[in-house]
């Protein structure tokens, strides 16, 4: 038998080279890291000024909004004393709110909707129902009247100062502000209680009557009353002012009820005062829009 031939090895393919891919320079993640994080804040920071909201300023409304409330319920409770405090630190918590989203630079259309619709509740609904329920409710119909007198005049007095906004002179008020009204009507509820003057007198609940019902009818009126605006606490006043806020301080605590009450009273008939003295000038009233609101 023959000898078997050793096989010849085929010739191997020689290797295909690989296909060489571009080189791409990619970004290392310290570089991207930032870059996503800002594009996040700032579509974060869209979203809350389209629908977020401030929350110093709506903090103070918040409070005032409160303390309204708890005048209401105090006075169901019959403890009239403390209600009229609580319409007090309303009012000045409702001071505070504008100032500070001035200052701050936080205003904002839901904070003056939300600081209107807490006006309504803590200087409209609150100081009538705690004069109706204190003394007006023993004149029957003509208590309830008065009361609604009021109330309806605070809910007008706030929707024309909205509409007006930017119309008239920033100096004075077009009819007395609501927080007025309503330390009038507080003011004369704390007095009243704090020197225990009787229920039973016939006269007062006539004066009490008198005092609704002028309140919520100079809400309404064109009478002009300065509103303070025009003052910058920024800005620097003379030592003399120093000495007038300090004895204002005294006067106060010496006798809050009849001093705040007395301040108010004085404050409510300024506006007339004021008016028949344009008027016997030949001036226009600086309060009343030459323009018609849109």
């Amino acid at each position: 038998m023959a000898a078997l031939k050793p096989r010849r090895p085929r010739p191997s393919a020689p290797p295909q080279p690989r296909p060489v891919r571009p080189f791409r320079r990619n970004k290392p993640a310290a570089e991207a890291g930032p870059v996503v994080i800002d594009s996040r804040r700032a579509a974060r920071q869209q979203f809350l000024r389209k629908r977020g909201i401030y929350l110093l300023p709506n903090a103070f409304t918040t409070a005032a909004l409160f303390c309204g409330f708890f005048a209401v319920v105090q006075a169901m409770n019959v403890r009239f004393e403390v209600a009229a405090i609580a319409i007090f630190v309303a009012m000045v918590l409702d001071g505070m709110d504008g100032r500070v989203a001035r200052m701050t630079h936080t205003q904002s259309a839901f904070g003056e909707q939300f600081d209107s619709l807490s006006d309504m509740v803590s200087f409209g609904v609150a100081p009538a129902l705690v004069m109706y329920e204190w003394v007006l409710k023993d004149l029957g119909r003509w208590g309830w009247l008065a009361a609604f007198i009021y109330c309806s005049g605070a809910a007008l007095r706030l929707a024309r100062f909205n509409t007006n906004i930017g119309v008239v002179d920033k100096r004075f008020f077009q009819g007395m502000p609501s927080p007025a009204a309503a330390a009038l009507i507080a003011g004369f509820v704390w007095l009243a209680t704090d020197n225990r003057v009787p229920l039973k007198l016939v006269w007062l609940p006539w004066v009490a009557f008198a005092l609704t019902v002028y309140a919520g009818v100079t809400m309404v009126s064109n009478a002009p009353f300065y509103s303070g605006k025009a003052l910058d606490v920024r800005h620097r006043v003379p030592f003399a002012a120093t000495l007038v806020v300090v004895m204002l301080f005294v006067l106060v605590s010496s006798d809050p009820p009849l001093m705040l009450f007395g301040l108010f009273v004085l404050y409510g008939l300024s506006g007339y005062v004021f008016w028949a003295y344009q008027a016997v000038r030949g001036r226009a009233n600086p309060a009343r829009s030459s323009q018609r609101p849109s």
